[in-house]
């Protein structure tokens, strides 16, 4: 199993395959998942060449299960080390929904050379929270929701969150996947509980609209239309609007999940940002 130490001692799980010569594409993935959710893309871009690399975040998947750390800039800091480590240069971002904020906070930081481009995919960026200077938000209390259905059964909240709003199984007429559904739980149930309940303040508090105004390299910012949990208007557009080089594409009736659910989509569109 591949992983490296952090400066604190966490150990981070991440795939690397591909040429080690050819351009690296990194994949961060959302709440609270891991890696594995970009199996449709790390499957499709490897076939076309590119070297393609994804990690656990800390607390999630098979990367150390902390109890500190659990906050965008541990996070950003974790992946400037993988990227040293990997000697990552020339490299594309793409990050979904939290992902999307810790490739922002990254992006926003990295060393001259390391990143060419980033994706935001349903990303959480420019912030969730409802607050003063982004009254579009969602208030408080929703996410003090989050955390009081993880305390009180994590495994029945998680399956809840995928069979309904995620993929956008709860909308009339919608096409089911059990195997989504299960992967989803799968997923979520094998980081540590501490470090996923953490991971809440910081998807949903952190405000990302500095780290935007950082970043000079070109940015895609997809979001679907239907998103129930990032929702599109105070998030695509909003995220543009801070970015100096961000395109905003957005998928009429797609769910958060939609790279999982329509990657048929989703990936030639990635491509082709990564060609441009």
């Amino acid at each position: 199993m591949s992983t490296i130490t952090v400066r604190d001692g966490a150990q981070i799980f991440y795939k690397d395959w591909g040429s080690k010569d050819a351009q690296p594409v990194v994949f961060h993935h959302g709440w609270p998942l891991s890696s594995d959710d970009w199996d449709a893309q790390l499957l499709y871009f490897l076939e076309k060449g590119y070297r393609v690399i994804a990690h656990d975040r800390r607390g999630h998947g098979r990367s150390s299960q902390t109890d500190t750390g659990n906050e965008m800039n541990t996070y950003a800091a974790d992946v400037a080390e993988l990227a040293a480590a990997l000697k990552l240069d020339n490299a594309i971002h793409v990050g979904h929904s939290t992902g999307g904020g810790e490739v922002a906070r990254y992006v926003a930081r990295a060393e001259p050379g390391r990143v060419a481009k980033a994706v935001l995919i349903g990303a959480v960026p420019p912030i969730m929270l409802k607050t003063d200077a982004h009254p579009g938000g969602l208030p408080l209390d929703v996410f003090d929701g989050f955390r009081t259905a993880l305390i009180a059964n994590r495994a029945e909240f998680y399956r809840s969150v995928a069979s309904g709003p995620f993929y956008g199984f709860n909308r009339q007429g919608a096409k089911v996947s059990l195997g989504l559904i299960d992967n989803w739980s799968r997923q979520g149930l094998a980081g540590g509980a501490k470090a996923q309940y953490d991971c809440i303040a910081a998807f949903s508090e952190t405000d990302f609209t500095g780290d935007l105004r950082a970043i000079t390299v070109p940015v895609l910012v997809m979001h679907g239309t239907d998103d129930q949990i990032v929702p599109f208007d105070n998030h695509g557009p909003r995220a543009v609007e801070f970015l100096r080089n961000g395109t905003l594409k957005a998928y009429e009736g797609l769910s958060h999940g939609m790279a999982s659910t329509h990657p048929e989509i989703i990936n030639p569109d990635l491509l082709a940002f990564f060609r441009g």
